[in-house]
Protein backbone atom coordinates (compact mmCIF):
# COMPACT_ATOMS: atom_id res chain seq x y z
CA UNK A 1 0.00 0.00 0.00
CA UNK A 2 1.29 3.48 -0.86
CA UNK A 3 0.26 7.01 0.34
CA UNK A 4 -0.10 9.24 -1.82
CA UNK A 5 2.06 12.55 -0.24
CA UNK A 6 0.50 15.34 0.92
CA UNK A 7 1.32 19.14 -0.46
CA UNK A 8 4.11 20.72 1.28
CA UNK A 9 1.50 23.49 1.62
CA UNK A 10 -0.32 20.89 4.25
CA UNK A 11 2.59 21.54 6.30
CA UNK A 12 3.42 24.81 6.15
CA UNK A 13 5.81 26.75 8.91
CA UNK A 14 3.61 25.87 11.70
CA UNK A 15 2.03 22.52 11.92
CA UNK A 16 -1.86 22.11 11.59
CA UNK A 17 -4.59 22.73 14.61
CA UNK A 18 -5.50 18.68 14.73
CA UNK A 19 -2.78 17.83 17.54
CA UNK A 20 -2.76 21.07 18.77
CA UNK A 21 -6.36 21.14 19.45
CA UNK A 22 -5.92 17.13 21.21
CA UNK A 23 -3.44 17.91 23.15
CA UNK A 24 -5.09 21.69 24.49
CA UNK A 25 -8.27 19.16 24.75
CA UNK A 26 -6.20 16.55 27.00
CA UNK A 27 -5.51 16.29 30.76
CA UNK A 28 -2.36 17.72 31.91
CA UNK A 29 -0.78 16.00 34.89
CA UNK A 30 1.40 18.40 36.85
CA UNK A 31 4.30 15.34 36.65
CA UNK A 32 7.67 17.23 35.38
CA UNK A 33 9.99 15.92 33.01
CA UNK A 34 12.45 13.18 34.26
CA UNK A 35 15.73 12.25 34.36
CA UNK A 36 15.95 9.05 32.04
CA UNK A 37 18.48 8.03 29.71
CA UNK A 38 17.43 7.80 26.19
CA UNK A 39 15.46 4.36 24.12
CA UNK A 40 18.51 2.51 22.97
CA UNK A 41 17.66 2.58 19.15
CA UNK A 42 17.70 -0.81 17.47
CA UNK A 43 19.96 -1.79 14.60
CA UNK A 44 17.77 -0.56 11.94
CA UNK A 45 17.86 3.28 13.12
CA UNK A 46 18.36 5.87 10.02
CA UNK A 47 19.15 9.56 11.11
CA UNK A 48 17.53 11.96 9.36
CA UNK A 49 19.05 14.91 9.86
CA UNK A 50 21.13 16.67 12.52
CA UNK A 51 21.61 20.84 12.87
CA UNK A 52 23.51 23.43 14.93
CA UNK A 53 20.42 26.04 15.66
CA UNK A 54 21.85 29.49 16.40
CA UNK A 55 18.43 31.50 15.83
CA UNK A 56 14.69 30.71 15.75
CA UNK A 57 14.45 31.36 12.17
CA UNK A 58 17.29 27.92 11.98
CA UNK A 59 14.26 26.60 13.74
CA UNK A 60 11.30 27.34 10.98
CA UNK A 61 14.41 26.35 8.22
CA UNK A 62 15.36 22.91 10.03
CA UNK A 63 11.47 22.09 10.46
CA UNK A 64 11.39 22.33 6.54
CA UNK A 65 14.01 20.06 5.71
CA UNK A 66 13.11 18.15 8.29
CA UNK A 67 9.50 17.87 6.94
CA UNK A 68 10.99 17.41 3.36
CA UNK A 69 12.89 14.48 4.45
CA UNK A 70 9.74 12.76 6.17
CA UNK A 71 7.16 13.14 3.15
CA UNK A 72 10.13 11.81 0.54
CA UNK A 73 10.61 8.67 3.19
CA UNK A 74 7.20 7.97 4.73
CA UNK A 75 5.86 5.52 2.54
CA UNK A 76 2.51 4.09 3.32
CA UNK A 77 2.68 3.30 7.01
CA UNK A 78 3.26 6.88 8.25
CA UNK A 79 -0.06 9.20 8.49
CA UNK A 80 -0.31 13.30 8.66
CA UNK A 81 -1.25 13.12 11.52
CA UNK A 82 1.95 11.54 13.09
CA UNK A 83 3.98 13.68 10.70
CA UNK A 84 2.31 16.75 12.42
CA UNK A 85 3.13 15.57 16.11
CA UNK A 86 6.70 15.36 14.69
CA UNK A 87 6.91 19.19 13.67
CA UNK A 88 5.07 19.82 16.64
CA UNK A 89 7.58 18.38 18.98
CA UNK A 90 10.76 19.03 16.57
CA UNK A 91 9.49 22.69 17.01
CA UNK A 92 8.85 23.18 20.75
CA UNK A 93 11.90 21.09 22.06
CA UNK A 94 14.04 23.28 19.30
CA UNK A 95 12.55 26.10 20.64
CA UNK A 96 13.11 25.55 24.27
CA UNK A 97 16.63 24.54 23.59
CA UNK A 98 17.37 27.84 21.77
CA UNK A 99 15.30 29.85 24.85
CA UNK A 100 16.52 28.12 27.94
CA UNK A 101 19.92 25.84 26.93
CA UNK A 102 23.23 27.68 26.34
CA UNK A 103 25.07 27.44 23.23
CA UNK A 104 25.63 25.23 20.86
CA UNK A 105 22.33 23.75 20.74
CA UNK A 106 21.92 20.88 18.12
CA UNK A 107 19.52 18.76 17.54
CA UNK A 108 19.15 14.84 15.74
CA UNK A 109 16.07 13.42 14.57
CA UNK A 110 16.45 9.31 13.80
CA UNK A 111 13.90 7.20 11.89
CA UNK A 112 13.19 4.33 14.12
CA UNK A 113 11.03 1.56 13.12
CA UNK A 114 7.83 2.63 14.91
CA UNK A 115 8.63 6.22 14.68
CA UNK A 116 10.70 8.67 15.06
CA UNK A 117 13.57 9.70 18.23
CA UNK A 118 13.94 13.37 18.64
CA UNK A 119 17.35 14.06 20.64
CA UNK A 120 18.28 18.44 21.53
CA UNK A 121 21.35 19.07 23.20
CA UNK A 122 22.57 22.10 24.85
CA UNK A 123 25.46 22.84 27.17
CA UNK A 124 23.14 24.34 30.39
CA UNK A 125 23.65 20.49 32.16
CA UNK A 126 22.52 22.60 35.18
CA UNK A 127 19.05 23.59 33.74
CA UNK A 128 16.48 20.51 33.19
CA UNK A 129 13.90 21.20 31.21
CA UNK A 130 10.94 22.91 33.57
CA UNK A 131 7.61 22.52 32.31
CA UNK A 132 5.75 26.01 33.13
CA UNK A 133 3.65 26.07 36.85
CA UNK A 134 0.92 28.34 37.07
CA UNK A 135 1.34 30.27 34.46
CA UNK A 136 -2.06 31.64 32.37
CA UNK A 137 -1.68 29.75 28.81
CA UNK A 138 -1.72 32.51 27.04
CA UNK A 139 1.65 33.88 28.32
CA UNK A 140 3.20 30.85 26.61
CA UNK A 141 5.61 28.33 28.34
CA UNK A 142 2.94 25.12 27.75
CA UNK A 143 5.57 23.57 25.12
CA UNK A 144 7.15 20.96 27.29
CA UNK A 145 3.58 19.42 28.42
CA UNK A 146 2.11 19.59 24.97
CA UNK A 147 5.05 17.69 23.71
CA UNK A 148 4.66 15.12 26.84
CA UNK A 149 0.83 14.70 25.42
CA UNK A 150 2.34 13.96 21.89
CA UNK A 151 4.48 11.92 22.36
CA UNK A 152 5.08 8.50 23.30
CA UNK A 153 7.80 8.79 25.75
CA UNK A 154 10.22 11.51 27.10
CA UNK A 155 13.08 12.96 29.11
CA UNK A 156 16.08 14.22 29.57
CA UNK A 157 19.77 13.18 30.80
CA UNK A 158 23.20 14.59 30.76
CA UNK A 159 26.10 12.55 28.42
CA UNK A 160 29.60 13.71 27.58
CA UNK A 161 28.92 17.41 28.98
CA UNK A 162 25.70 18.15 27.37
CA UNK A 163 22.46 18.39 28.04
CA UNK A 164 20.40 15.45 25.74
CA UNK A 165 16.12 16.71 26.47
CA UNK A 166 14.24 13.66 23.89
CA UNK A 167 11.06 12.43 22.80
CA UNK A 168 9.69 9.67 21.04
CA UNK A 169 7.07 9.95 18.64
CA UNK A 170 5.26 7.12 17.23
CA UNK A 171 4.01 6.21 13.72
CA UNK A 172 0.59 5.34 15.33
CA UNK A 173 -0.07 6.46 18.65
CA UNK A 174 -1.31 3.28 21.12
CA UNK A 175 -1.25 5.97 24.08
CA UNK A 176 -1.60 9.34 25.17
CA UNK A 177 1.84 10.90 26.90
CA UNK A 178 2.90 7.92 28.29
CA UNK A 179 6.21 8.15 29.68
CA UNK A 180 8.53 4.96 29.29
CA UNK A 181 11.75 4.36 30.78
Amino acid sequence: MTATAAAPEQFGSRPGRGAIERAENAPVSGALWVHRPQPVLDSGAIALGRWQLRSPSDVTVHRGRLRDVVLARRGGRVDDDAIERLLLAFEELSSNGLRHGRPPVHVAVTATGGGWLIDVTDAATDRPPTPAVGRDAAEGGLGLYLVARLCSAYGWTVQHGRKHVWASVEHHRSGRGAVSG
